[in-house]
């Protein structure tokens, strides 16, 4: 999983890769006025209800230990003030921690070891 957010707050897109095939499984088109973080939270979220639909134990890889910890702690701590720019980044947050706090999980949540195995198979590549 992974985001790209061009300015920040800018536009944010977030997709779901599986990293065996490279077969990209869901995207997210751009989003206004949102951060790189949400959109980690939102993908690694997105990903959570995807593999649970079909019954999937596989783990997911993220680049982002803020996204991880947001999950984990069920609780998004932006300093992103919601307002009617990102009015729809918002509304998936508050869909995606309601899916968080109703629903259990058997994925692990792995941190991408982009040091020794490159970037993230769903890295947009815009360094």
């Amino acid at each position: 999983m992974d985001a790209s957010c061009l300015g920040n707050p800018g536009d944010v897109e977030y997709r779901g890769v599986d990293t065996q095939t490279g077969e990209e499984i869901f995207h997210q088109s751009p989003l206004p006025y949102g951060t790189n973080n949400l959109g980690e939270f939102l993908a690694i979220a997105r990903g959570l209800a995807y593999l649970k639909e079909r019954g999937l134990d596989w783990p997911i890889y993220s680049d982002s230990r803020t996204a991880m910890l947001w999950v984990k702690n069920r609780q998004v701590r932006t300093t992103l003030t919601r307002s009617a720019k990102n009015q729809e980044i918002f509304e998936l947050i508050d869909r995606a921690l309601d899916w968080l706090e109703n629903n259990e999980y058997r994925n692990r949540i792995l941190k991408w070891d982009t040091t020794n195995w490159g970037e993230i198979p769903a890295d947009f590549g815009r360094k």
